[in-house]
């Protein structure tokens, strides 16, 4: 069984976390597989969703996979998958090509909850929660939780979460900034597509903003007023920036191509 799925809607690439028996816990072959579907969303597609199988979104890293051993001894190190795979993984997400959402149908924990982070946009179903249960275990968050929380819910909202270990409901995230929108279980995909199809038919544009929105968070102004230079010269010359001036000059809707 295939542990990531991918389904097209137009130029929307749905990809789903299919573990079901697990909530969709991430082990090292689940990452190898999102990997190679992530070449297929950059080569064909203009936005992408994220989502799991079933009923959860993903409950983190599946322990039965392994990762345990030598634990207790001096040689133990529970950073070292951090290092190879998920560490370059999350960067993948975080440079993607294209913009995309996060359609988080359950739980989304540890690891689970990061994918979600790096989304561009979060939309949780109800009965979705997230939690950061690496305190009960003896270890601290990863996939890049620590840095995100702090800079989207503040540091003492992102220190309750963490340290308390336990789980943040759909409306208290949204109440908090965490996510964009929450809605009823049976309508998640149908809003997570309409937003999905609104962004796969935008400019070239659209993912030089989410990258100049990942420098911001992690660099200085300064940074920011000069990649925006950079950039503007780049999309300057694309044929979605001829259209969208010529739409907005002749009063009618831009037909971007992407390119």
């Amino acid at each position: 069984m295939a542990l990531i799925d991918l389904e097209w809607r137009g130029d929307v690439a749905i990809v789903w976390l299919n573990d079901p028996q697990t909530l969709n816990a991430v082990s090292i072959a689940m990452m190898e597989e999102l990997g190679a579907v992530l070449d297929q969303v950059e080569t064909k597609a203009r936005a992408m969703i994220l989502t799991g199988a079933g009923k959860g979104f993903c409950s983190g890293a599946n322990l039965a996979c392994g990762g345990l051993e030598g634990i207790g001894t001096a040689d133990y190190d529970a950073g070292s998958g951090l290092e190879n795979p998920i560490n370059p993984l999350i960067k993948r997400l975080t440079g993607l090509s294209v913009p995309w959402i996060a359609a988080v149908n359950g739980a989304a924990a540890g690891i689970g909850a990061s994918f979600a982070l790096m989304a561009d946009m979060v939309v949780a179903s109800e009965k979705a929660y997230f939690m950061q249960a690496f305190a009960k275990v003896g270890l601290v968050p990863d996939g890049g939780s620590t840095h995100l929380l702090v800079r989207t819910i503040g540091r003492v909202r992102a220190m309750e979460m963490m340290l308390l270990a336990g789980k943040l409901p759909a409306a208290k995230a949204l109440e908090w900034g965490l996510v964009n929108r929450v809605v009823a279980g049976d309508a998640l995909m149908d809003e997570a597509v309409a937003l999905a199809s609104q962004l796969s038919v935008g400019a070239a544009s659209l993912g030089e903003i989410r990258k100049l929105a990942w420098m911001a968070v992690n660099g200085s102004f300064e940074d920011s007023l000069q990649a925006e230079r950079e950039v503007q010269f780049r999309v300057g010359q694309t044929k979605d920036h001829v259209e969208g001036v010529m739409a907005f000059l002749e009063k009618r809707p831009a037909r971007f191509k992407g390119a």
